[in-house]
Parts: C-alpha cells; sequence; structure tokens
C-alpha cells in the first residue's frame, strides 16, 4: 500500500511539471538562475533598452527584513546589471499577488541593500521592479504599464531612480513582447519562438533538470503543508484564548447578576464590556 502511494505521488507531481510553464515562479526561477543570457533578453524587451547588461542573477533570492519580526521576501528573480542597476523580476499568476503596494514595499527591500556606510544618497542606483502577470490585472489591454514618480504641479519626471512595470501576460500583440508572453504560456519547449528560453524550459521540463524541478515541487508541497498545519494552530489557539475570555467575561457578569441584583445590560456596563463582546455575550446569558 505505502508503495502505491508512493507512485500516485510521484506522478502527481510528473502531472504538475508537466502543466508548469514560466508563469510558474519555481520553473521561471530555475530557467533564470545565472542564465545571464536569458534574462537580458527578457528585460531588453520588457524595458525596451538593447544596452543592458547583466553581470549576475540569481532565483529565489531571500531578502531579511532589518526589522525584527519584519516581514522577509523571496525574489523570483533578482539580477545586477554593469552599470549597478538592480532588476527584481516576479510572476504572479493572482492579481493579488502583485498588489501596488507589493511592488513599493519589493523596491524598498531592494533600495536599502544597495548602500554601503559612509556612501553619498547620490550614489544609489536605479533599482526596477518588475511584475509579469497572467491577466492584465489594470484592465487596459497595453503590454506594458510603466510606473515612474512625477511632479504633479509640472507633470515632469521626479527622477529619483526607482521604477515599477508590470508586464500584461495575457498580451497577445504580434511583437517582441507578445511573443514573449506567448513563450511564458508554452508548457512544451518546442512551442518557445526564444532559443535560449527554449533551451532552458526544455533542460528543466524534459532532461537533466527534470528530477530537480520535481524535487522542488514536492518540497513546495512540504513547505505549504507545513505553512498551512501552523497556521490552523496558531488560530485554533488564538480563537482558543478567545474563548476563554470571553467565558471569564461571563462568569464576571453572571456574578454580578447574582450577587448585586443587577440586569445584564447594568453588569455589563459596570465591567465595560465593548460593543463587539457585549452582542456576543447576550446570545449566551
Amino acid at each position: 500500500m505505502a508503495g502505491e502511494e508512493i507512485r500516485q505521488d510521484n506522478r502527481t507531481v510528473e502531472q504538475i511539471v508537466d502543466g508548469m510553464s514560466l508563469f510558474d515562479d519555481d520553473l521561471m526561477s530555475m530557467v533564470f538562475d545565472s542564465n545571464i543570457e536569458a534574462t537580458e533578453l527578457l528585460l531588453r524587451i520588457i524595458l525596451k533598452h538593447d544596452d543592458i547588461q547583466v553581470v549576475s542573477v540569481v532565483g529565489q533570492r531571500e531578502l531579511q527584513s532589518p526589522v525584527v519580526g519584519g516581514r522577509d521576501i523571496r525574489l523570483d528573480i533578482l539580477a545586477k546589471g554593469s552599470t549597478g542597476k538592480q532588476y527584481n523580476v516576479e510572476v504572479q499568476q493572482k492579481p493579488e499577488g502583485a498588489h501596488i503596494r507589493r511592488a513599493r514595499f519589493n523596491s524598498s527591500m531592494m533600495d536599502s541593500r544597495m548602500l554601503k556606510a559612509g556612501q553619498e544618497f547620490s550614489e544609489l542606483q536605479d533599482s526596477y521592479m518588475v511584475f509579469i502577470t497572467r491577466t492584465d490585472i489594470f484592465g487596459y489591454g497595453i503590454p506594458i504599464y510603466t510606473i515612474n514618480r512625477h511632479f504633479e504641479e509640472t507633470d515632469e519626471l521626479f527622477d529619483d531612480g526607482s521604477h515599477i512595470v508590470y508586464v500584461n501576460g495575457n498580451y497577445k500583440g504580434d511583437d517582441t513582447i507578445g511573443r514573449l508572453m506567448h513563450n511564458f504560456g508554452c508548457k512544451e519547449a518546442k512551442d518557445i519562438y526564444y532559443p535560449v528560453l527554449a533551451k532552458g524550459v526544455r533542460h528543466f521540463k524534459e532532461e537533466g533538470g527534470r528530477e530537480r524541478m520535481c524535487e522542488a515541487v514536492e518540497q513546495y508541497a512540504k513547505d505549504y503543508a507545513e505553512k498551512y498545519a501552523k497556521d490552523y494552530a496558531e488560530k485554533y489557539a488564538e480563537q482558543k484564548a478567545e474563548n476563554v475570555r470571553l467565558n471569564s467575561l461571563l462568569e464576571s457578569i453572571r456574578n454580578l447578576m447574582a450577587n448585586m441584583k443587577l440586569g445584564a445590560e447594568q453588569a455589563m456596563n459596570v465591567l465595560g464590556v465593548n460593543d463587539r463582546d457585549r452582542e456576543i455575550l447576550q446570545k449566551r446569558l
């Protein structure tokens, strides 16, 4: 029986890998990790700068918050250009994963790591936060949404070097960005236009890297299950603590009603019970 369960699990993982495209962050991160040629192609098309040169790129790079207890982030791709510019590229299947304030947060996390002690603020390099979304989350039907700060009174550019770009993954135009988005949606390497992307996808889905891809999918499933269990346990503990608090308050109300001959409303007034708790407790009395 155990052997059969393992075979079923393996088949499930294999099916998941077969159905993946570059819109899946696990595959995308692996294809672009250390792949300078593919990263240059991606950035040149999206940012419309043919002179972009990448000197390093890593997939699944974790940035820890400088604040104790602050939120950490894991970047799908973090690349550095030859002039020092930094590029974070994320793929998102669902709109909520590409929230506009997440773009702001990711940008700030990149910026906070660029300067060393003693450096001038003028030395801060440009940063690019790029979201490639499966759908057109802004709904204007255009391929790329570029966000830069500007002076509201004059509409001139406020050139602080911070750039946010959203790519409409649903765009199907007959141009470079349309072909790139077609490639991102392909589940088989043979359907991909750009050879450097086809080679990466083929490696991780059909050749030597497939085992590593399957392991990544399995690990993701395990991590998700552990996080779900932890979140559920924490939520249950919070609910239990809340019930203890309310039961204690309920007992105090009953004691006041019995010993001081107060009505329920009077007892709750004496105890300073808030409206939310009052509504719950009235149902329990």
